[in-house]
């Protein structure tokens, strides 16, 4: 089931946010050439390169839906490319700005990961990555519990994707033992004031959601999704309600 980039904007405006906090971070001084991974539409890239409009900005996703959207966004300084993480570690090419917003969490086993993106920086590279903390947030930690019940865990083929993001201990260690400098790692909170379950169930199946339903047929995906919803109303009890969905964010620079 591919991302539907309409869905995924719907909430752009929190989504936005932390991508704003974490590019706050980036400094000019040195930065020459950059990489967006997971960069999506490329409505966030075209900002950055904006921002920083002397630098060469590649943004890469792995998603040709999400992609179609960036060609509208690119200019002189930008461009977008389809290419997975995976491709980009057989590339030689080190960069200045390493930046990732609400990406990483789909890539497995983060601390090899981790570490082989970390040796992508040149010398003077900075480090900038952003991802939601899904094992602490509520939705996930439903949409989870759903998975593993039946009958869904078999029809679902025993699949449950359980987060690979790390603490912040293991992220700022990595990042020291790459050289890194001036960490600045945190965990923040990002709030939802949400109307219904609707509301949150349409944030959730813009992302951690699609991985679910692709392995299910049409019925077993209405049987899913009503299930799904029910629980949220019944964790979150009354509405409007609050949901305060954590992100961390990492920067480091050598």
């Amino acid at each position: 089931m591919p991302w539907n980039p309409d869905i995924y904007n719907q909430f752009k405006n929190i989504r936005y946010q932390p991508f704003f906090d974490l590019m706050n971070l980036i400094s000019s001084e040195n930065l020459d050439n950059a990489i967006d991974i997971g960069c999506g539409t490329g409505e966030q890239t075209k900002i950055l390169s904006e921002r920083f409009p002397d630098a060469q900005f590649l943004g890469i996703d792995s998603s040709a839906e999400m992609l179609q959207k960036s060609l509208e966004f690119k200019n002189e300084n930008l461009s977008f490319k389809q290419q997975t993480i995976e491709e980009l570690y057989e590339s030689d090419e080190k960069w200045d700005l390493i930046f990732s917003n609400a990406a990483l969490q789909w890539s497995d086993d983060h601390e090899k990961f981790f570490q082989k993106l970390l040796s992508l920086l040149n010398e003077n590279g900075q480090f900038a990555v952003q991802m939601p903390v899904q094992n602490e947030n509520i939705l996930n930690q439903i949409l989870i519990q759903l998975a593993s019940e039946e009958p869904f865990k078999t029809q679902l083929n025993s699949f449950n994707r359980i987060s690979p993001v790390l603490s912040l201990d293991e992220y700022a260690k990595m990042m020291f033992d790459a050289g890194l400098k001036d960490l600045n790692i945190s965990i923040k909170v990002y709030p939802i004031i949400a109307e219904d379950a609707e509301e949150l169930f349409k944030f959730i199946s813009g992302s951690a959601l699609i991985s679910y339903l692709e392995r299910l047929d049409k019925t077993q995906q209405e049987i899913f999704t009503a299930e799904f919803k029910i629980r949220i109303a019944e964790k979150f009890e009354r509405f409007p309600a609050i949901y305060p969905f954590k992100r961390i964010l990492m920067y480091g620079s050598r």
